[in-house]
Order: structure tokens, then C-alpha cells, then sequence
């Protein structure tokens, strides 16, 4: 089985943090947000595939789990792995691991649609993507989405 694939390294920065000392929110969701990019384009969604064929990704559900906090100076990796793949649909999760601690920080699990940007509507994966995602779901073990610790 292969290991979750790496989609995201980065550090905390003050200006993360709320005013508890904490990273907020938005950051945590922000973080995701880079590393959902570089799993698409593992899988051949890249951004000019995407702008050539009038495609895009639309989150339809997220769920969130925060597990650890985060203060100004963590060092996080994101690693993926891919859930489920449908026709028009991926689910796949995502952890943020504190670098440092070793200790997952949060977890998030995604549905993303694949569509059609001119028509606005959802639309099958064209096939060089649909099975360059089915093989990583498969080489990943393709489980259950993992909630809370």
C-alpha cells in the first residue's frame, strides 16, 4: 500500500493566530485548500487542463476535525489520500501533522465535484484523470474516511 501522498508543507506565522494564541480558522481551511490544489494535480486536474476545457472542482461537503492547536512557529505537513472516485465525484481527506510533535493537528474530508464551467454543471472526469485517480485511491488502500481522533 502506498503512503498518503504529500500535498502541502508550510509554517505558521503569527498573523495565523487569533487572539487566544492559536492558529484560526480560516487558516486551517486555507492550508487544506493548497494542499486539495496539489492533489488535483497529481491526479491531471492542473490548472491548465482546467482553463483549456472550461473545468473546474466544487467542494460539496467538508468536514473538519481539529485535534491539536496550533500556535506561531509550527512547521505542518499535509498529507492526502484519495477516499473514493465516481464518475463526477472524489472524496478524499486530508491531515495536518505538527512537524515537530509528530501529532496530527486536523483532519478534513472533502467531496469535490468535477464540472462543466460553462454550463455550470456537474460533468464526468475525462478518463486520463478518472484513472490516474482510481489508481492512487487503490494503491492507497482506498478507505473510510477518518473522523475525530
Amino acid at each position: 500500500m502506498t503512503q498518503p501522498l504529500l500535498t502541502y508543507r508550510g509554517t505558521v506565522y503569527p498573523w495565523h493566530c487569533d487572539h487566544v494564541g492559536h492558529m484560526n480558522v480560516m487558516w486551517y481551511v486555507g492550508k487544506f485548500d493548497e494542499a486539495t490544489w496539489n492533489l488535483f494535480h497529481h491526479v491531471g486536474l492542473t490548472p491548465s487542463y482546467l482553463r483549456e476545457q472550461d473545468r473546474g472542482m466544487a467542494a460539496v461537503e467538508q468536514r473538519l476535525f481539529y485535534l491539536r492547536e496550533l500556535r506561531a512557529g509550527a512547521v505542518v505537513t499535509i498529507r492526502s489520500v484519495v477516499n473514493e472516485v465516481r464518475e463526477k465525484v472524489i472524496v478524499f481527506t486530508h491531515e495536518m501533522t505538527n512537524d515537530d510533535t509528530g501529532e496530527p493537528a486536523a483532519r478534513t474530508v472533502l467531496t469535490g465535484v468535477h464540472m462543466d464551467t460553462a454550463r455550470r454543471k456537474a460533468c464526468p472526469f475525462e478518463a486520463h484523470v478518472l484513472e490516474a485517480a482510481t489508481k492512487l485511491a487503490q494503491a492507497q488502500g482506498a478507505h473510510e474516511p477518518r473522523g475525530g481522533a
